[in-house]
């Protein structure tokens, strides 16, 4: 064999030699160490400041997607403030109808709860019946043998806690007071237009840093708008079209069941789980005839995976997607971190850093590792 086998490949790209050297290179005991702890204190600082960073994430999150609304304003002779102004309430206007409308489904389906859970107990407890006649001949055998050993003990078992209502106004007054900090810092932020870009730049010693901060800023920016706009705009079609076909499909409340698939699109693979059994659920006990309940599941699978595997890779193109395993872990870490708030955001964040690493060059390993 000859020597030059064992030399890096002449047709690796800078990526693969990056990768080489931390591989191969001399390994810091010290440093990682070092990195390990501060992970360790980011991971636990991410959690326990949960409410104090969702607003603030969010707010830049939806800043990447409104900044080019309030630049388009300003480009027609319409000062930032206003403009920023004019897009919050545009976009509040736009939320607040759509939690009207859908309110009066909402609450139609917290009535008929009780009487549906009732339909669904009964047919559960038909499919059951054997099981509970196992367990209750196992129990009869578990009764004999206590019998037999002398153990005869009452046990009671009490568990306290909040009651339902009550953590329910918490959550809701945690969740008021965080869209409170979101949106006034979403103004800022938009009203503030190139600030903090005017001010990176001008404490940058020299013009090629100067040009370079400028040019990572745009492209970034560029990259991370597209993509959270596209994003929401196929989640929003994909709701259009889930509820026409529902409808057609004779499911009730289809505009319901559109909007909860539009936003359950943020959380890939897990989310489409999610409504499948909710319109499962519904069309079990909405239809007798087995045949016709399976309808609606299957109408929206059809559409979820014509839109995963054709519309989503066609319209963001191979370099901005994520790779699937990136993705499901990223999902498990961010729900775990912060519960259904952080399984939205999870894709989001993700692209966003990926993105970020892609146009920082010391970081663009671990934007090649991100993506497909």
């Amino acid at each position: 064999m000859s020597a030059e086998s064992h030399d890096e490949p002449r047709d690796a790209g800078p990526d693969a030699r990056k990768m080489l050297d931390l591989f191969t290179g001399p390994v810091d005991i010290r440093s990682l160490a070092l990195t390990g702890t501060f992970v360790l204190l980011l991971f636990y600082t991410l959690y326990f400041a949960r409410s104090f960073l969702l607003p603030i994430i969010l707010a830049f999150l939806l800043t990447f997607v409104l900044a080019p609304l309030v630049r388009a304003l300003k480009r027609i002779r319409i000062p930032e403030t206003i403009g920023a102004a004019l897009v919050l309430l545009a976009l509040l206007s736009v939320v607040v109808y759509g939690v009207y409308q859908l309110s009066g489904p909402a609450a139609d389906w917290m009535d008929k709860a009780p009487e549906a859970l009732g339909r669904i107990e009964g047919r559960v407890r038909e499919i059951e019946r054997p099981v509970q006649e196992v367990r209750r001949a196992a129990e009869e055998v578990e009764e004999q043998v206590e019998r037999i050993s002398g153990r005869d003990e009452s046990r009671e078992v009490r568990v306290e806690g909040r009651s339902l209502s009550g953590a329910l106004v918490g959550q809701t007054r945690a969740f008021l007071a965080g869209s409170v900090v979101m949106l006034i810092l979403l103004y800022f932020l938009l009203a503030s237009g190139d600030l903090f870009l005017r001010k990176l730049v001008r404490v940058l010693p020299r013009l090629r840093d100067k040009k370079a901060a400028i040019e990572i800023a745009r492209a970034t920016e560029h990259h991370i708008s597209t993509y959270l706009a596209t994003i929401t705009l196929i989640n929003i079609g994909l709701g259009v079209v889930v509820g026409i076909a529902l409808s057609l499909a004779g499911m009730p409340n289809p505009i319901l069941w559109g909007v909860s698939a539009g936003l359950l699109n943020y959380i890939p693979y897990l989310g489409a789980i999610v409504m499948l059994g909710v319109l499962a659920l519904v069309s079990f006990v909405t239809f007798e005839d087995l045949g016709r309940a399976l309808v609606g599941p299957l109408v929206y699978l059809a559409i979820n995976s014509l839109e995963g595997y054709l519309v989503t890779p066609a319209l963001l193109g191979r370099r901005l997607l994520l790779n699937p395993v990136v993705i499901f872990l990223g999902l498990i870490f961010w729900g775990w971190m912060w519960g259904i708030s952080g399984a939205l955001l999870a894709v989001p964040l993700l692209a966003t850093f990926k993105i970020f690493c892609d146009h920082i060059e010391p970081l663009s390993p671990i934007g090649e590792f991100l993506g497909r």
